[in-house]
């Protein structure tokens, strides 16, 4: 089953189970895939629905802080329910230190040796992790290896 299948399964299942939150949180998800293959004309694949996932659970966490700092709780607690629900569809996140490992290695087959080389190592790292692992996490890590 594709990840499109299982979003309209989970919608349908949430409709007949009357819950709100989940069915926002996956027709938000639908939305923009359906966005998506309209700009680009054509059916998006499973990898490009996990991107956009990824991106909406960007905006959640950046959303919780935001809310954290304007003292609504009550929002606080609806985006972290959603920001779950997101995490359900995406692929497990990777360890610090598998992400670490991995780019260890791509820092010894680029022979980088110093944080000049970030932009290249980035670029491999992100293609290589895409989906598994932030950005943020990512980098912050690439940074640490190469200031050795």
């Amino acid at each position: 089953m594709s990840l499109k299948e299982r979003l309209m399964s989970d919608l349908k299942d949430a409709m007949r189970e009357g819950d709100q939150l989940r069915k926002d949180a996956i027709r938000m998800i639908r939305a923009a895939i359906k966005n998506r293959e309209i700009e680009r004309q054509q059916e998006i694949t499973d990898e490009e629905i996990t991107e956009l996932i990824s991106q909406e659970v960007k905006r959640r966490k950046e959303a919780i802080e935001m809310f954290e700092k304007g003292g609504r709780e009550d929002l606080v607690d609806r985006e972290k329910a959603q920001l779950e629900i997101l995490l359900s569809y995406m692929p497990e996140q990777l360890s610090r230190e598998e992400i670490e490992k991995v780019v260890q290695d791509i820092v010894e087959d680029m022979n980088a040796t110093s944080i000049r080389q970030l932009g290249p190592v980035m670029g491999k790292a992100m293609e290589e992790l895409k989906g598994r692992a932030e950005g943020s996490v990512v980098n912050e890590v690439a940074r640490e290896i190469l200031s050795r």
